[in-house]
């Protein structure tokens, strides 16, 4: 009984652990397989990306056509309410070509 209860304990040590060494970055490839051209999406296709609401994707547009379309994807952070925050965990979803 002793023995049962030990490897019972590791199984949920380890299982518990799992999301701590990575085991639950299996959804990221997923996010990543997204590729928004940030240069001709629309508002409706730009909300799919993570912390960009509807105002945000519209603030998107709207700086895409007033400084003539973004050269760098870096170049999305100049839009109000997209810090370097918010870039990082977009990044490896938009493109600019």
């Amino acid at each position: 009984m002793k023995r049962f209860l030990a490897s019972l304990g590791m199984v949920i040590l380890v299982l518990g652990a799992a999301p701590l060494m990575g085991a639950s970055k299996a959804r990221n490839p997923q996010k990543a397989a997204v590729s928004i051209n940030i240069n001709k999406a629309p508002a409706s296709e730009l909300v799919k990306l993570p912390g960009i609401g509807p105002k945000k994707a519209e603030r998107i547009v709207t700086t895409r056509r007033r400084i003539g379309g973004f050269k760098r994807v870096e170049d999305i952070m100049k839009v109000k309410g997209i810090g370097e925050k918010t870039f990082k965990r977009i990044r490896p979803m938009i493109r600019v070509k």
